[in-house]
């Protein structure tokens, strides 16, 4: 047991856990896609993919430093798009030198041997006012889940200047994909719901 297991907050990284992603969720840089509809642009210093894990009962906030996302969407023909996301493991941070230090160990994300969680949709569905369910697969630590992640679309400026906001928040169970095995797989101490939120920056989408 490391000096880390003595201490009430440890690193949590059912990060998306990403998103994730999830949404997330490489999140520095990018949702790859395939060509469905104009290609949109993510501007990751205006972007974020965060996750919210409980320790010991009490809220801990993480994001993912580098992540890259590929969007190829049109809006009003959703169900052509696809999304595609990476984000680097390794650049998982609580904020903290000794959690972070922690997190890319095979205890938590295995950065080495699995250097970044992926999402990469399958359907697409618009439910009205800007809001859509992308369903999915969720890949983190050589695991696979079907996800579906609720996104809300937003916009400001117009023409070449249109900038596209997606925003979203999901939940994921960390010791689906392993994170926080051996003695972190106690729930008293990490809880197993790891909430993943994201907002991407994107230019080049049509109007909604």
């Amino acid at each position: 047991m490391n000096s880390l297991l003595s201490r009430p907050f440890l690193p949590s990284p059912r990060t998306l856990c990403g998103v994730f992603l999830g949404l997330s969720l490489g999140l520095p840089g990018g949702v790859h896609a395939q060509a469905a509809g104009p290609s949109a642009k993510l501007d990751a210093s205006k972007s974020e993919v965060l996750f919210v894990s409980k320790q010991m009962g009490v809220p801990v906030e993480g994001r993912f430093r580098k992540f890259d996302a590929q969007v190829s969407f049109d809006p009003k023909k959703p169900a052509a798009g696809k999304i595609s996301l990476s984000i680097e493991t390794a650049s998982a941070t609580l904020g903290t030198p000794e959690a972070d230090g922690e997190m890319p160990k095979k205890t938590w994300f295995n950065a080495s041997a699995f250097p970044q969680a992926t999402f990469q949709s399958s359907v697409i569905k618009a439910l009205g006012s800007g809001r859509y369910d992308i369903g999915g697969k969720l890949s983190i630590k050589g695991s696979n889940q079907d996800v579906v992640v609720p996104v809300t679309l937003s916009q400001s400026g117009a023409g070449a200047n249109l900038i596209t906001t997606a925003t979203g928040t999901f939940s994921i169970k960390r010791l689906d994909f392993k994170i926080g095995d051996g003695e972190w797989a106690d729930t008293s101490m990490v809880a197993n719901d790891v909430q993943i939120k994201f907002k991407l920056s994107l230019s080049g989408m049509p109007a909604l």
